[in-house]
């Protein structure tokens, strides 16, 4: 660098080489920049402003270790005295453990709790807070954030529940509670506990009217109450109490029930239903015999088999993995690999049957049947009531195609076990597109008398020859539904008019039900439950064809047996009195047969 003297310019040579008009020599010019300060022009509004009035902020409403008025010195967990001049306060002081204005305080400068040092720094203090704010709802394990006015409700009324269940049991000698079995009777043991029951149910119904949180909190903390209460008083390992018990069983086996109801038609997020979970593992005590059945869903109590008793609260949430891909179809099996082992789809029968309930009323019904096609349970008959649902719940989804190939799989069809109605039901919705709107768990739910029946979005009415098939087929499978008058008459008034018009079908020509008489034999002696219908036999007459085949049927349930009553099916005929004609003469091979079922007849129209 090369510098000159005075106020002359410098040049800054960053090169060690005299020639200049090298590229690796850089030469730079430093001129003096001169700095403008901007100044605002003053303004005619600058000159008429003045400050009349100022005041002090408000100090909002803050913890005593944030009070910007008196420094706070944080400590670790003293309580013996305040520390430096925490005691001091503001008006908007609060305190950290109470969370209430500090004057209001009791405990503010006593000794053995000072509140007045307490922080948020300190785990000594935030467990005395958690202790003091939520109060019995720390036992479930919550947090502040967690912890709404509906959980403070619920902890209130738990509290007093504990006072009154206390002083029930503590008028109960000890030496009654465990008397000998010559000792004690039924009514000794209704007089003895019977407020302490009815105090246990008196609660249990308040609980089931909060939300679904609170309710699973009353009912697990009433249960552990009541449950710690029985042991002590050795209750529950006395075989003289066996009867009341079951009583007590009963009330466990409702707490559980309320709670899974909860949680799986509730609100309540994984984390919340992981707390109630631990809570029933860790805090409800079971008596000593029956500890290995906390988790089986079958209870047993002193060698008797009472009706199954779920207790179990080991439940998946909606958004566990497995639940969640066999909802969206992506998983058909029920099981998948995690972590190298096999997770299956199993739940209690009453868990598949709350899903299957909410999922219903949330119009789910496609997931419903994947669900229901792969879940095992533990109970194979109200399971398989479920699973004889799945066409209904396709007739809900507007398809009648597959509803009906679930109603005739190869082995075990849901048709085979139809009753009459339940055959009607399935008649109509083929028929009108329309279904009952209803919230079911089997098939005979499916014809309640009161429900509300509606179009079904999307759905097309089944074609007559469809309509024709599924009956027949249905009246195969079942023997109820084939034995069944009303069953026919009412098949016979859907193929007895054309689409539905009131009018009757034209008389076809004689060759055509000469000609139908050997097609129909054929159609009948179809092996199975896959009947086919022939296009050759509908291309004339498909109309008559298809009543003639629905006639023919008739005539050979009437030939194998007593067939009552028999009007509603002559009634159903109404102006087409060539079919029963033809009926009629189908039936000249058995002629008994025949005057049976028209004597039946006449004595039937005598008598009405």
């Amino acid at each position: 660098m090369m510098g000159t003297s005075g106020g002359s310019e410098e040049i800054i040579i960053l090169s060690d080489d005299e020639d200049d008009k090298d590229t690796s020599c850089l030469i730079v010019e430093v001129e003096a920049v001169k700095k403008t300060v901007g100044v605002l022009p003053v303004s005619p509004q600058d000159e008429d402003l003045v400050v009349t009035f100022s005041r002090r902020p408000d100090v909002l409403p803050h913890a005593r270790y944030d009070c910007p008025i008196h420094p706070f010195m944080p400590t670790d967990c003293e309580r013996t005295a305040p520390m430096a001049n925490n005691e001091l306060i503001c008006d908007q002081c609060f305190c950290y453990i109470c969370d209430k204005l500090a004057s209001l305080c009791g405990m503010w400068c006593c000794s053995g709790a000072c509140h007045c040092n307490s922080h948020n720094k300190s785990d000594f203090w935030n467990d005395v807070r958690n202790t003091a704010l939520l109060g019995e709802l720390q036992r479930f394990n919550l947090t502040l954030s967690e912890v709404d006015h509906h959980l403070r409700n619920a902890d209130t009324m738990l509290q007093s529940f504990r006072d009154e269940l206390s002083a029930l049991f503590s008028s109960i000698p000890l030496d009654q509670a465990m008397l000998p079995d010559y000792n004690i009777n039924q009514q000794d043991l209704s007089s003895r506990y019977g407020p302490v029951l009815e105090c246990v149910t008196l609660f249990l119904n308040k609980a089931d009217k909060k939300n679904s949180r609170a309710a699973a909190i009353m009912h697990l903390g009433a249960a552990e109450e009541f449950m710690r209460h029985f042991q002590v008083l050795g209750f529950m390992g006395s075989s003289s109490a066996a009867t009341t018990s079951e009583t007590i069983i009963m009330l466990l086996h409702r707490v559980i029930s309320s709670v899974q109801r909860r949680i799986v038609m509730g609100d309540i997020t994984p984390l919340f239903m992981q707390k109630l979970q631990t809570f029933y593992q860790n805090r409800i005590c079971f008596p000593a015999d029956m500890r290995p059945l906390k988790n089986r869903f079958k209870c047993f109590i002193f060698g008797r088999n009472l009706s199954p008793v779920f207790c179990s609260l080991t439940i998946r949430p909606w958004q566990d993995v497995l639940l969640v891909s066999v909802l969206k179809g992506q998983n058909v099996s029920g099981f998948r690999k995690d972590k190298g082992k096999k997770d299956i789809l199993f739940e209690t029968i009453s868990v598949v049957l709350l899903r299957t309930e909410l999922l219903q009323l949330q119009s789910r019904y496609r997931e419903l049947c994947r669900y229901l096609r792969v879940v095992l349970t533990d109970n194979t008959t109200l399971y398989q009531h479920l699973q004889d649902l799945i066409p209904f719940f396709k007739c809900k989804l507007g398809e009648f195609g597959s509803a009906l190939e679930s109603l005739f799989p190869p082995a075990s069809p849901p048709a085979s076990r139809f009753t009459p109605p339940i055959f009607l039901l399935y008649l109509r919705i083929f028929e009108t597109a329309t279904a009952p709107r209803l919230t079911v768990s089997q098939p005979e739910q499916l014809c309640f008398s009161g429900a509300s029946w509606e179009p079904i979005k999307d759905a097309v009415p089944l074609k007559r020859s469809e309509l024709v098939k599924f009956a027949l087929k249905a009246q195969r499978c079942s023997l109820p539904v084939g034995s069944d008058p009303q069953c026919w008459a009412s098949l016979l008034k859907v193929v007895c008019s054309p689409h539905g018009s009131p009018t009757a079908l034209p008389v076809p020509s004689q060759q055509f039900l000469h000609e139908s008489r050997d097609a129909v034999i054929d159609l009948l002696n179809q092996q199975g439950y896959n009947i086919q219908i022939s296009r050759c036999f509908l291309k004339t007459y498909p109309d008559q064809a298809l009543l003639l085949l629905v006639t023919g049927a008739l005539g050979v349930r009437i030939l194998q047996g007593s067939f009552s009553p028999a009007l509603p099916v002559l009634h159903a005929y109404k102006d087409n009195l060539w079919a029963f004609q033809w009926l009629c003469e189908g039936m000249t091979s058995s002629e008994d047969r025949l005057k049976s079922f028209l004597k039946e007849i006449t004595q039937e129209s005598s008598n009405t």
